[in-house]
């Protein structure tokens, strides 16, 4: 997914941009980058963080930067932020979405007007490069995202720099959120909340579906209004957020209560030794859900945070894999000859948490029933990238309805998928024993997605849920 964050301040704001690009580390693997306007123009650093904490690869980086004005970025794709001298002068840039018509978009500019555009590794184009030529064809910064936003089909959210402040401009449909944060002297916009709270920023507001604000050290104020229709992302309380956040006025740690609790009012009494959580990101679920519940919360496994945190995640798949097992230890003491409720934030292929489970049975324990935080994922995302999928046959759900359904290829239609999204079908719950089944389970089940709208408390209307129902 990604993360961006960036400071207007009276004072040097580099080492708050270190630390507050840092505390956006959870939303991205591959790449880091900072750039900092400085007297003789933009001093930029970008790093790889795949295989190391975004730290490690600044710290010596901070030594040689120093300006009152900044941007950074956690990315899962491309490597920015980007610097551009344009027609509008020189400016830095970093985003956070996916765009699904880069191709057109490409040919529509490259037809238009003499210009060309840095390929990357396998021809690609830097989605961040893509929006900067976009914004170059507006009248001014302001009218280039208006232009951006209406030409783009998928989601952006930008921060740009120039030498006069920052602008911050949330996608049209506010999947992503961006909030603002003010100190003495200071405005910032983040993607996270909590990123700049222990760096001596307030909250003071989160900007509207594709509103665009515009921050100095004295003032940050409204230079394009916000529109209607916010579909923000739901997945972003059920996992991607970290547990301190807060969008759209809603803690990401009490929804993940909230929605534990009603995991475990559905489930009534259940003969099990213990509540346990996939270490992290389903601990919060799993908390809720033994307060209700009464049935004692434990750590069977433990994960191993000096050396793999969250974000130290490889793009290959089976390096994944085994990182998702060694990073966990277990304690035998707990596992031995008890029974779990076990429960993650999310089955997306089922492979991990089948390791995960297996893992516990094969050092003792006698049960393990899974509950799945959110209800099943059916489409893969379009809009953010929040899972790693290449396609919807990644899906456990899609393999397993053209398994059950007997489909040749990979076309199931959409009435079918409906009828299975749907937690109140027969299919639905064919589908659920035919998971439960390949991945090894006592029992599963998965959270209904009433009750997950019911635990984030934003209306329905505002949320995007489309990975779970197809509704955009």
């Amino acid at each position: 997914m990604g993360g961006v964050i960036g400071f207007a301040s009276k004072n040097d704001c580099v080492m708050d941009l270190f630390f507050g690009t840092d505390y956006h580390s959870h939303l991205g693997t591959k790449r880091g980058g900072m750039c900092v306007l400085e007297k003789d123009g933009f001093n930029r650093s970008i790093h790889n963080i795949e295989n190391s904490p975004f730290r490690s690869k600044f710290e010596s980086d901070i030594e040689e930067m120093k300006g009152n004005m900044g941007i950074g970025a956690i990315s899962d794709s491309d490597p920015q932020p980007l610097t551009v001298y344009s027609r509008h002068g020189n400016f830095a840039i970093t985003t956070v979405g996916r765009i699904n018509n880069k191709e057109a978009i490409v040919r529509e500019l490259l037809k238009d007007r003499p210009s060309q555009f840095m390929a990357m590794s396998h021809g690609e184009i830097n989605n961040t490069e893509l929006v900067a030529a976009l914004i170059s064809t507006g009248r001014d910064i302001v009218d280039g995202i208006r232009i951006a936003q209406g030409k783009i089909d998928g989601s952006v959210t930008m921060l740009v720099l120039t030498e006069d402040g920052l602008y911050a401009a949330r996608d049209k449909y506010g999947r992503t959120p961006l909030i603002i944060g003010q100190k003495d002297g200071a405005y910032c916009a983040a993607s996270e909340s909590f990123a700049f709270i222990n760096i001596g920023y307030k909250y003071k507001r989160e900007l509207g579906p594709a509103e665009i604000a515009f921050l100095t050290p004295d003032e940050e104020k409204t230079v394009g209004e916000p529109q209607e229709g916010m579909r923000i992302c739901a997945f972003l309380w059920t996992y991607f957020g970290y547990t301190t956040s807060i969008y759209e006025g809603r803690n990401v740690e009490l929804m993940r209560n909230r929605n534990g609790e009603l995991l475990a009012e559905r489930d009534g009494d259940m003969d099990v030794d213990y509540v346990a959580g996939v270490p992290d990101s389903g601990t919060a679920h799993a908390l809720g859900y033994a307060n209700r519940s009464r049935v004692r919360y434990a750590r069977p496994l433990i994960k191993y945070t000096p050396t793999w945190p969250r974000s130290f995640m490889p793009q290959n798949q089976k390096a994944r894999n085994l990182i998702a097992k060694m990073k966990l230890v277990p304690v035998f003491q707990i596992i031995k000859d008890k029974k779990f409720v076990l429960i993650d934030d999310s089955i997306v292929r089922g492979t991990q948490l089948s390791e995960t489970v297996s893992y516990l049975l094969d050092n003792g324990a006698k049960e393990i029933h899974v509950r799945s935080a959110c209800p099943p994922i059916m489409y893969g995302c379009k809009f953010l990238n929040f899972s790693r999928s290449v396609s919807d046959l990644e899906l456990i759900t899609r393999r397993v309805i053209i398994a059950l359904e007997g489909i040749e290829g990979d076309d199931i239609p959409a009435e079918l998928l409906a009828e299975y999204a749907d937690s109140s079908t027969e299919k639905h719950a064919a589908m659920v024993e035919e998971i439960r089944k390949r991945l090894q389970f006592d029992s599963l089940k998965f959270q209904r997605l009433e009750d997950t709208i019911e635990a984030i408390g934003v209306d329905k209307c505002k949320l995007c849920t489309y990975c779970w129902d197809g509704r955009e």
